[in-house]
């Protein structure tokens, strides 16, 4: 019996040139071949139901290309300040005059940040020579003692990641990206991540529930007029760089802080709804911001409560997540029950009140565009395509993403996009679970936007406004750490990290972490272990636990086997065959989200 064409032909040569082949080869049509058939002349899978060899060779040069124009003039204009304007070709650094323009001061410490934060970029691309060149620059220029305020969390995931992650690469021993190894390298980046570690731990004193102060000043420690209140995720998004630090400096005092907070986050859900809200006050652990959703100030509470059992194997993290997720779809989501079965509105994700699950406002914003990703992570893949289907035709719409989208009024209520990685994050994601070519379309259609709009002569800029594409003078640093880097690895499929995927996992900001056995280990509790015996038991309880959690191998990036009965990994293994040759979110549904963000008349 002959048998259907494999996935890879249908993606390369799409449904008419398949139908030929099929009639060269005399070969029965498959049942999921005749079932796209059936959509052969549906507009949307005349677009997206194939992407060439050839398409996707050229895309990768494309996004190599923006990295690259993006970095070289960060490193011609820029350097050693903190980041590029790309408008006016110069360096930007810290805002003294203005302390209080925390939009500028949060991130920027005078310490050459989109330097480091493109570290793991260069090394992704495989470039050894300029990795290794960028590697001493930050060795050479890069202090933390500065009297610059920054805030904690930004702190953390942009420096702190980015050190440690370079630092990793350096010394891992099977070289997987490559050679990037350097001579005479005596481990001064995670000499530098535990300088600037070091910097923080003063947001943790002095405040009666544990959670941090959200900033420090470099030098002196806590600001003289700081704050008593913090976000979630501000407070929350720390444990997998210090945790990694932890293990790596075998000193328990930074996990410990980073999963104090966690867990006291955790005790000030609500005991109604099981929410957390979006603001707290860290002396008193009052609310003061009641909002719970997926977007600002606290989306990546739940996104590293899932990391971090990946990472670190402990189990109390996964119940957290679990939890969380459960809750989560019960009280913020809205629509039909299924993504791509049934009648009823698009699903969507609302902001709601912690204590009642009540819908609060109208508008969703652009970070929540990272939760299909999660959603990914957790297996949990019809619910992934539909949350990334809305935010990717929002994008169509504008050709960006407004930072606040109002999904009643059909309308951006905050019209900038700061080159914004999310939905390309969330889009590599689901691409490498689905390798459906519908992806690369909208990876394609993401990247000529940037290159469209948001391009001027010395790199890319912030829009001010999605409606008139009007610009600002800034170029973050996620840009070149996520955004390019996720594009990158979207249309590179021999690259180290895509196939090796199960060795590598990315923190909040794109930085690579390997999934090594010995971060499953605290190695300061086995040298508080004095009596054999118990050392005994607790081996044996360990051993039992891998066995029903996490199994890998011993060396350094070995390959963790998730099991089944602890991720919902269920969920990809469950799709319809048909589906895999089909589009992600079958026509009529995509056609519905076109109808509800005002892309389309839906009286048509």
């Amino acid at each position: 019996m002959l048998q259907a064409p494999s996935k890879s032909v249908w993606f390369q040569f799409g449904p008419a040139k398949l139908i030929l082949t099929l009639v060269a080869l005399v070969a029965p049509a498959s049942v999921c071949c005749l079932y796209s058939f059936q959509h052969e002349w549906d507009p949307f899978h005349l677009k997206y139901a194939y992407f060439t060899e050839s398409e996707r060779l050229g895309m990768l040069e494309a996004s190599k290309n923006m990295f690259y124009f993006g970095y070289d003039s960060y490193m011609k204009y820029a350097f050693p300040e903190d980041e590029l304007d790309p408008i006016h070709c110069k360096g930007r650094g810290p805002d003294h005059d203005k302390p209080d323009n925390i939009n500028i001061n949060d991130a920027l410490g005078d310490y050459s940040l989109t330097l480091v934060e493109s570290l793991g970029t260069l090394a992704v691309m495989g470039n050894s020579t300029e990795f290794k060149r960028a590697v001493k620059l930050v060795i050479d220029h890069v202090s933390f003692n500065k009297n610059s305020t920054v805030q904690v969390f930004e702190a953390t995931i942009r420096v702190l990641g980015g050190l440690l992650s370079a630092h990793l690469i350096i010394v891992d021993p099977r070289n997987t990206l490559g050679n990037m190894s350097l001579p005479g390298y005596d481990n001064e980046l995670l000499y530098l991540a535990h300088d600037l570690a070091s910097r923080l731990l003063p947001a943790f004193s002095d405040t009666a529930t544990g959670i941090p102060f959200p900033r420090v000043t470099l030098d002196k420690g806590i600001p003289w007029n700081s704050i008593n209140e913090t976000c979630t995720s501000g407070a929350g998004t720390l444990v997998l760089e210090f945790g990694v630090l932890s293990r790596l400096l075998n000193d328990p005092v930074y996990e410990s802080v980073s999963r104090q907070a966690v867990n006291k986050l955790w005790r000030l859900r609500s005991n109604v709804t099981g929410l957390l809200g979006n603001i707290i006050n860290i002396q008193t652990g009052e609310w003061l911001g009641v909002m719970s959703g997926l977007g600002a100030g606290i989306d990546s509470y739940f996104e590293y409560l899932l990391k971090a059992y990946i990472l670190f194997g402990d189990v109390n993290d996964l119940k957290k997540f679990n939890e969380s997720y459960e809750t989560i779809k019960f009280h913020m989501r809205r629509g039909r029950p299924q993504c791509n079965y049934g009648s009823g509105n698009i699903p969507l994700y609302v902001n709601v009140n912690m204590k009642t699950g009540e819908t609060v406002n109208t508008w969703i914003d652009a970070l929540q565009a990272a939760w299909s990703a999660v959603q990914v992570l957790n297996g949990d893949l019809e619910e992934a395509i539909c949350s990334h289907a809305l935010y990717y035709t929002i994008w169509r719409r504008y050709n960006a993403l407004p930072e606040r989208y109002n999904w009643q009024l059909k309308a951006p209520d905050v019209r900038f996009y700061p080159l914004r990685p999310e939905l390309v994050e969330s889009t590599y994601f689901l691409y490498r679970a689905t390798k459906n070519p519908f992806y690369l379309h909208v990876g394609r259609d993401i990247l000529e936007s940037i290159n469209v709009h948001m391009r001027e002569r010395c790199g890319y800029c912030t829009i001010h406004d999605v409606h008139t594409k009007e610009l600002e003078d800034r170029m973050e640093s996620f840009f070149l750490s996520e955004t390019c880097k996720y594009l990158y690895l979207l249309f590179d499929e021999a690259n180290p990290v895509n196939k090796e995927q199960s060795r590598y996992i990315f923190t909040t900001e794109g930085h690579i972490l390997p999934l090594d056995r010995n971060f499953h280990r605290r190695p300061w509790e086995e040298e508080w272990k004095v009596e054999p015996k118990a050392v005994k038991i607790r081996s044996l309880r360990k051993k039992k636990r891998h066995k029903t959690e996490i199994e890998s191998a011993e060396n350094v990036n070995s390959k963790p086997v998730i099991r089944e009965a602890k991720l919902n990994i269920s969920h990809c293994e469950r799709l319809i065959p048909e589906r895999q040759y089909d589009l992600p979110i079958l026509s009529k549904y995509l056609r519905q989200v076109e109808v509800a963000v005002g892309l389309v008349d839906g009286s048509n």
